[in-house]
């Protein structure tokens, strides 16, 4: 792992995590690359630089576009459902999937891809103008613009929005407290359960991933003291990491590790970047991984990037209710039983406390049986 940086370098476009080397370069340690820099070269997310023996973020401040989405596109089924999201990302990445949808953003090698300036005020300021209750860090891994990520966060936080981080989870243990304390919601991908599909697909390692999603779930704390809500999604690729062995370990370490209440989410892969000859995944590959998710002991399984309202409803995990309580077609909120155990006393946007935490309900039950859901409602 990276080491700890000694003096912290707190301006705005310095790398947080970087320490020199006796033959001077200087090495970032944001990420298990642990990229080794000269003077001009560029780490593997193309957006890291060393300039005068320093390395900086390039992307500080320079968004790739902004959008307008509902938080169940995150996905995130149990925070805040119903709620807009003002989305936005920079340009590049510390991964290297083969099947990337966003490959025009998190491969750009040219700046012409961020060439909206936006300060984290200003993020944080449209957010308001546009009545989203949350900024979502996405589009590209916000962990290789994670001071840009953070700062922002921070302006959000000041009028009572929530920062939510849409990640692979490819990052360094020194790195991860800061990130993830700074946001109050995250969706991590666990892209397939061996280290062989990790390697060859993603050009990463599962190890880090796991350590990262344990410390998310488990240790991450808001600035008012609350776990950071997390769920998680696997793209399931024919033949790549759609096994049942592979599904069953996955579920079972879900379960070990992390618990039953957080939210899994089995999304459908498309054709695209250097994959285009696998086909998509079939509906039936979905229901089935679901299926085993539940038989493994998950209360809260999903399907993405298919039409199964089903998969993306809201169910009572008590085995002998089971009602449903938050219908969803897509990402539209059909019905909403559930019953919010306080009220939200926001009167707009950043409520009347301007605390984000403070303004939302918090805990939730079913009507029917009185069993908790788990969640941010």
């Amino acid at each position: 792992m990276g080491t700890e940086t000694g003096a912290r370098i707190m301006h705005p476009v310095f790398g947080r995590w970087q320490h020199q080397l006796d033959d001077g370069r200087a090495q970032c340690d944001l990420c298990p690359r642990e990229c080794k820099l000269r003077e001009g070269q560029r780490g593997f997310c193309f957006v890291r630089s060393n300039h005068e023996g320093r390395i900086e973020l390039d992307t500080y401040g320079r968004s790739s576009g902004f959008g307008l989405d509902p938080v169940e596109k995150k996905p995130l089924n149990h925070f805040l459902p119903g709620s807009s999201v003002l989305s936005f990302g920079t340009a590049g990445c510390n991964s290297a999937c083969r099947f990337c949808q966003n490959w025009d953003l998190s491969k750009a090698r040219s700046w012409d891809r961020v060439a909206t300036e936006a300060e984290p005020d200003d993020v944080a300021d449209l957010a308001v103008r546009h009545r989203a209750r949350s900024v979502a860090f996405t589009y590209n891994d916000p962990i290789v613009f994670a001071e840009y990520a953070i700062d922002t966060a921070d302006a959000c936080r000041e009028r009572g929005l929530h920062p939510i981080a849409v990640t692979a989870g490819y990052m360094n243990a020194c790195a991860r407290p800061e990130f993830y304390n700074a946001m109050d919601a995250a969706n991590i991908d666990l892209k397939g359960f061996t280290e062989e599909f990790y390697r060859s697909v993603t050009g990463t390692h599962l190890q880090d991933v796991l350590d990262t999603i344990e410390y998310a779930v488990n240790e991450a704390r808001t600035p008012s003291g609350e776990r950071v809500w997390v769920e998680l999604t696997t793209l399931l690729i024919p033949g790549r990491n759609d096994d049942d062995a592979q599904l069953h370990a996955e579920c079972a370490w879900i379960r070990e590790h992390c618990g039953t209440d957080v939210p899994l989410h089995f999304s459908a892969f498309h054709p695209d970047y250097k994959m285009r000859d696998v086909p998509p995944t079939p509906l039936a590959t979905l229901i089935r991984a679901r299926e085993i998710a539940y038989a493994e002991g998950l209360s809260y399984v999903y399907t993405g990037n298919v039409h199964f309202p089903e998969g993306d409803t809201t169910y009572c995990p008590n085995p002998e209710c089971g009602a449903a309580l938050i219908e969803r077609d897509w990402y539209r909120i059909e019905s909403d039983r559930l019953v919010r155990d306080d009220t939200d006393d926001a009167a707009g946007i950043g409520g009347a406390t301007g605390n984000a935490a403070a303004d939302d309900v918090r805990t939730a039950h079913c009507p029917d049986c009185g069993t908790p859901i788990a969640g941010r409602w």
